[in-house]
Formats: structure tokens, C-alpha cells, sequence
């Protein structure tokens, strides 16, 4: 295995049987051979985020054969811009166990809020460049989206790269064509992609192609000098699920798969968002379809939210439809919070968002075979069978809750809780099979003298 240092992209390393420190780390962090992960890589159905200054966070790893990874959005709005507050948000999400986080900034300092995240995260950080690019546009020239110069558009994803994310989210299947079906579609929400709604707008009032498309061996060029991974955005993602799997959004997908095929052919790494609001039937036919179309690129999917009726509660609704979408292949899933459609999420929000799309995700795990997920199961399980509070608090996706219930009297420690109480069927049957709690946890000793091995 070589270990030099190495020149080229991460893609283009791990097609000349080279394996990067960035594919090494995912590699130990998976419990996955190392040649799995560059495998994986030069052909394109993993990609490795980057990010920092000095690439000090921890590497990315997404797509087959690795567990699924769970993004949680930052940023300020044009109604609350405080920094500080993201930055709260950004430690609430890491702590709560998300693998990425997005800035997805509109107000206040997009240059500063977006430095500061990617000094304090410990995460990869990805972010949407056309954002900036429409905000700078709109202040100069309010009201007049169509002001926004290409030039600008690759000024800012450039700027992006050089300040040290990992990966970008590129409205690049957004095409004249396939916007004309949206006209003719009949959809109830046409876009709700807010970055692209902006080239949707920008390609209606200049009467042009999608630069992103257009140009698109310029992003190429970009990317490529970064080092960064694109991740090929889903303007036309649905938004109900009356929308859902129609011509404009299938038109956008085999655009897509064109587009991976070119990146990956200029040594860039390359993801597919993917939608968006659909019901549960439609889940699995849509993860088939990217990975068939789209040589199977990485699937990076927002939600999916099975229903359009439960808001306050759509970090369930993006978790039922996450985990089918894992479990159907799917490799990311950026998280949805309990505030989604009704405001910026708060703290709590963000921690709850989390939690619920790693529950997706590690369900998702199980149903795949996951080596890592089924032995945490398994002794979670042990350290129930033994009422050992602190072995469950300790493997739980979520300890806090655990501990915060233990503290609270639920659950007493070493004993039975308060629903069964000494009715509690786990203790009451050790008697009957034979069990002794103490083997359930312990491993088994050889005696050697008076040491244990």
C-alpha cells in the first residue's frame, strides 16, 4: 500500500492504486479494508468530503458498502443572522451525532458565518454557492435576479473551494428542457428548491440555459482544483407528493447521470441529491432508478417525507422515509427538523432532526447487514437482558434522553424501571432459563495464575 505523498484528486489517486490518508481514515472509522474504500472510490460509488483549512476535519465517507451518513443544516436567514447561534447549533448536531453539516446562510456575513463554521466544525461542511451569488445580486440590485452574472455564479463556488468545504450542492440538471416540463406538468408547488428556484428564475427572465449546465466543464475545472466533491442538486425535486416521480424530476435524474459520468471522467467525485416529498411505494423505485441512471453514484436524499400533513412533526415523516430509502440503497440523508415549513430550526430542533435520521439511518444499517450496526444491537440487547442501565445509556443513538430518565427516577440503576416494576418480565425469567446476568456481559476468562487474558 502505497503511502507517499500524493498528487491529483482523491479520485484520480485512488485510480492509480494509490490510497490517500482521507481513504485510510473512512477505512478505520468504517472497520472496512482499506482497498474496499479506493475500490469504492475510483469507481466512483464512494466519495470522500474534505474539509478546513488544512483538511482537519474528519474525512466523509459516503456510498456503497459504507454505513449511512446523516447531514444536518445550518445558516442564518434574512430574519435571523446571529452567528453565534449556529454555532451552537453547529456543536448541538455533531454532538447529537451528525456525520456533515450544510451552511445554508442567506443573512447577515455570508463570507464570515461560513469561515467561522468550517474553523469550528470537526465535520465535513458543504455548502450551496448559487446562495451567495443571488443574496450579493439582490442586494445590489433588488428585485432584478437576472443581474446575476455567470461570473459571479463561479466566483462564488471558487470562493467556496478555496475557503475549505468539502463538497457543493450544483443545480446542474436544471435545464430549458426539462423546466419547460414544469410548465407543462401541472404540479401543485413547482420548485421548492430554493437554489433552484434561483436559476429557474434567472433562466425565465434572461431567456438562457442554465450556466451550470452550459459550463459545466468550467465547475469541473473548479471542482477539480479543490479537491471538491460535487453534489449534483435536485432542483426539481418534488415538493408534495402529488409531484412526485414525474416527467420534470425523472428529465432532471437522466441529466444527472450525464453529468456524473463527465466529472468523473475529469477526476472530480460526484453525489446525486435526490427528493423530496413522495409516499412510501414510490421510495424505492426512485433509489433504483439514480443508482441504474447514474452509474451508482452515492445518494445523498432529503427526507424522503412520506405525507405533507404533519408539520411540526416532519423530522418523523423525513425518518420513515429515509430509513425506506436507505434500506432501498440510498447512502445520505440530510435531516429534517421538527420546524421544517414552519421556521429556522432552533437547537432542540436541530439535536431532534439528528437523532431521528440516525434512528433511520441505523435501522437502515441493520436491514443492510452492517456489521458495526448489528453487533451494537446485539449488545445493547445484553445490556438489557442484565438491566444494565449504563451499558444502554452508553450504546444508545441517543444518551442523553437515557441519561436524563435515569435521572429523573424511570430508570433506577441496577434494578427494574417504573413500567413493570417487580413485575419485570427480564428478571423474572432468569430463573426460569438459567440465566445468570453476569455472563451476559462479561467475557469469558482463562486462568493463568492469578491474571486474567
Amino acid at each position: 500500500m502505497s503511502t507517499r505523498k500524493k498528487t491529483g484528486t482523491i479520485l484520480e489517486q485512488a485510480r492509480r492504486g494509490e490510497t490517500p490518508a482521507a481513504v485510510l481514515a473512512v477505512a478505520r472509522r468504517e472497520g472496512v479494508d482499506p482497498d474496499v474504500v479506493r475500490a469504492g472510490v475510483a469507481a466512483g460509488t464512494i466519495v470522500i468530503c474534505r474539509s478546513g483549512k488544512g483538511r482537519g476535519a474528519r474525512p466523509l465517507g459516503v456510498g456503497a458498502g459504507l454505513s449511512i451518513k446523516v447531514n444536518a443544516n445550518l445558516g442564518t436567514s434574512q430574519a435571523r443572522s446571529g452567528l453565534e447561534a449556529e454555532l451552537e447549533k453547529l456543536k448541538a448536531a455533531v454532538a447529537a451525532g451528525a456525520d456533515a453539516v450544510m451552511d445554508l446562510s442567506t443573512g447577515g456575513d455570508l463570507d464570515l458565518i461560513r469561515a467561522a463554521i468550517i474553523k469550528a466544525s470537526p465535520v465535513s461542511v458543504g455548502t450551496v454557492p448559487v446562495y451567495q451569488a443571488a443574496v450579493d445580486t439582490l442586494e445590489r440590485h433588488p428585485g432584478r435576479l437576472d443581474r446575476m452574472e455567470p461570473d459571479a455564479l463561479f466566483g462564488a463556488i471558487d470562493r467556496h473551494g478555496r475557503d475549505g468545504v468539502g463538497f457543493v450542492t450544483v443545480h446542474c440538471g436544471l435545464t430549458l428542457q426539462s423546466l419547460g416540463h414544469v410548465r407543462t406538468q401541472g404540479r401543485i408547488l413547482g420548485i421548492v428548491s430554493r437554489g433552484g428556484a434561483f436559476i429557474a428564475e434567472w433562466m425565465h427572465r434572461r431567456g438562457a440555459e442554465n450556466p451550470l449546465y452550459a459550463d459545466y466543464d468550467r465547475l469541473l475545472e473548479i471542482a477539480r482544483r479543490h479537491d471538491l466533491v460535487l453534489s449534483l442538486g435536485d432542483a426539481l425535486r418534488p415538493g408534495c407528493g402529488a409531484d412526485a416521480t414525474d416527467r420534470a424530476q425523472v428529465q432532471e435524474l437522466v441529466t444527472l447521470g450525464e453529468l456524473v459520468r463527465r466529472a468523473r471522467e475529469a477526476g472530480v467525485q460526484a453525489m446525486v441529491e435526490g427528493p423530496g416529498h413522495m409516499s412510501m411505494e414510490q421510495i424505492q423505485a426512485n433509489v433504483l432508478l439514480e443508482k441504474r441512471l447514474c452509474e451508482g453514484a452515492p445518494f445523498y436524499v432529503l427526507g424522503p417525507l412520506v405525507t405533507d400533513c404533519a408539520p411540526g412533526y416532519d423530522h418523523i415523516t423525513a425518518a420513515i422515509g429515509g430509513a425506506l430509502a436507505a434500506w432501498a440503497g440510498a447512502d445520505f440523508l440530510c435531516y429534517v427538523t421538527p420546524a421544517e415549513h414552519l421556521g429556522l430550526p432552533g437547537i432542540e430542533d436541530v439535536r431532534q432532526g439528528v437523532i431521528a435520521s440516525k434512528i433511520a439511518g441505523h435501522a437502515a444499517d441493520l436491514a443492510r447487514g452492517n456489521p458495526a450496526a448489528l453487533a451494537r444491537d446485539r449488545e445493547f440487547s445484553r445490556c438489557r437482558q442484565a438491566l444494565d442501565w449504563a451499558g444502554q445509556e452508553r450504546l444508545a443513538i441517543d444518551p442523553s434522553t437515557v441519561a436524563a430518565r435515569r435521572g429523573s427516577g424511570e430508570l433506577p440503576s441496577g434494578d427494574v424501571c417504573t413500567m413493570c416494576g417487580p413485575y419485570c418480565s427480564i428478571k423474572g425469567m432468569r430463573e426460569v432459563l438459567g440465566l445468570n446476568p453476569a455472563k451476559t456481559t462479561q467475557p469469558k476468562t482463562k486462568k493463568t495464575g492469578t491474571k486474567k487474558i
